[in-house]
């Protein structure tokens, strides 16, 4: 299966892509099937439950996947949802505890009883598993779909986990899954990976279509980065975090005024960049998976440091940024993990800067090989990261780490620049010992909430 631009890049709400948007994906899925199944079968729907397992059931509160299933089951999907209507929708099916559907009718689904958290059973193929049902007056099932969101706003029915046939032809001309089998069709083709990577979208979509893709992603990301300058107060969830970023922004632009800035301004431009979007992030803004939520603000920050702060910016040099970067995300992606449930944040904001540190070496000029070598050592220093998020919300660590996400992204693409492309470590290596280290790593530093930080809070 051809993993492209447009699943490396999605346009969702926050504050989690595995937690909010997959799940809302989910129970909007099952209400589309249940409207043909009903109709097929000519079966009238009463009720509608859902069961939530895992990382789901544990982290679900802080995550909002509580609201995000029932704004999928009232037909919401995350790319077309306003952020700002979504407490008045929320507040109607709370009066109401009926589900409305063109298709279906009036369903009842009581927010308070109909949605479980069920922390004891984890389902056998994802520890991000979730149930829905729908029962007619009698109380008959009518049907039930077990779903798993499996990072990057990504999901699949039970059905669909156990599909591993791989034998179809590509139909894209560089079908590439490892960073060997990139580099070697580069250097067989004489293609930069952006170009091919053009190249291999371009067989699913035409060129224009592509283009206002990407210019559509960045336009989003950068629009998130502005709201973060723009707006303070208290994020939501009762940890009482302050919103840092547009304090440390004016801060910095008063410096610049007088001439008293440190040599490490830029870096603190990339954290206040990364935190912006991390910080709209956690009040369920509109953001850009890259590859996910909670690592959404390092591809950015890295691009807008690239426009603003460095020399020899050219005019594609973006575009060629957001197609290497999905080049180097589909292949993590492909051989290990972005979810944090899977693999530990080493999979998230891990992936995030080797994704934007390829990005950045490749609109700099970099060569595949240099490309390659900057992905790596992004990679290579976040292995072993630890998903622990406090309260079960996306904001500490996750904000912060972002922004060193956001910096070790530069720094690698500048180490790799400056070198050949040769070095010890290939990237591919370094995917499947993340692969290992996660699968190594206990539950409880996989987005549980049950270990790491999480547990290790001051008392208040």
């Amino acid at each position: 299966m051809f993993i492209g631009i447009k699943d490396m890049f999605k346009i969702g709400i926050g504050p989690s892509s595995s937690h909010t948007m997959g799940p809302m994906s989910a129970a909007s899925r099952f209400i589309q099937n249940l409207a043909t199944h009903a109709a097929t079968k000519g079966v009238a729907i009463d009720h509608i439950q859902a069961r939530i397992h895992g990382s789901l059931a544990f982290t679900g509160k802080g995550h909002a996947t509580d609201r995000a299933i029932f704004l999928g089951l009232m037909g919401f999907v995350p790319a077309s949802l306003d952020p700002a209507k979504v407490a008045e929708y929320e507040a109607a099916l709370m009066a109401e505890k009926h589900l409305h559907h063109d298709q279906l009718g009036k369903m009842r689904f009581d927010p308070e009883s109909d949605l479980i958290f069920d922390y004891d059973v984890i389902l056998p193929d994802h520890t991000n598993g979730m149930q829905f049902y729908a029962y007619d007056a009698a109380g008959e099932t009518i049907l039930h779909e077990i779903y798993y969101s499996i990072g990057g706003g990504f999901i699949r029915r039970a059905d669909e986990m156990q599909d591993q046939d791989t034998t179809e032809t590509p139909c894209h001309p560089y079908p590439f899954t490892t960073a060997a089998e990139m580099l070697a069709m580069g250097a067989a083709s004489g293609l930069s990976i952006a170009e091919m990577q053009r190249q291999n979208e371009m067989a699913y979509q035409s060129a224009e279509e592509l283009d206002a893709f990407i210019a559509s992603i960045w336009s989003v990301m950068d629009a998130c980065i502005d709201r973060g300058l723009d707006n303070d107060g208290i994020l939501p969830g009762g940890l009482n975090v302050k919103r840092r970023a547009k304090n440390i922004a004016a801060q910095l632009r008063a410096e610049a005024t007088r001439n008293d800035q440190q040599p490490h301004v830029a870096n603190d431009w990339l954290s206040v960049y990364a935190m912006a979007v991390n910080e709209e992030n956690a009040i369920g803004g509109q953001i850009i998976t890259a590859p996910t939520n909670g690592a959404a603000g390092v591809v950015p920050a890295v691009i807008r440091y690239y426009r603003d702060h460095c020399h020899g910016v050219t005019e594609d040099g973006i575009e060629r940024f957001l197609l290497t970067a999905a080049a180097i995300g589909m292949i993590i992606k492909s051989n290990a993990s972005i979810s944090g449930a899977e693999v530990g944040c080493q999979g998230e904001v891990g992936s995030a800067s080797a994704m934007a540190a390829a990005g950045l070496c490749a609109a700099l000029g970099g060569n595949n090989e240099q490309i390659e070598n900057a992905a790596e050592i992004a990679l290579e220093h976040h292995l072993g990261m630890t998903c622990d998020p406090a309260g079960g919300l996306v904001q500490v660590p996750c904000i912060e780490r972002n922004g060193l996400g956001a910096i070790k992204a530069v720094s690698s693409a500048s180490l790799a620049l400056r070198g050949d492309g040769q070095h010890f470590i290939p990237l591919d290596n370094c995917i499947e010992t993340m692969r290992q280290t996660g699968l190594d790593m206990h539950e409880r530093y996989k987005e549980t909430s049950q270990g790491g930080l999480a547990v290790n809070l001051p008392e208040c």
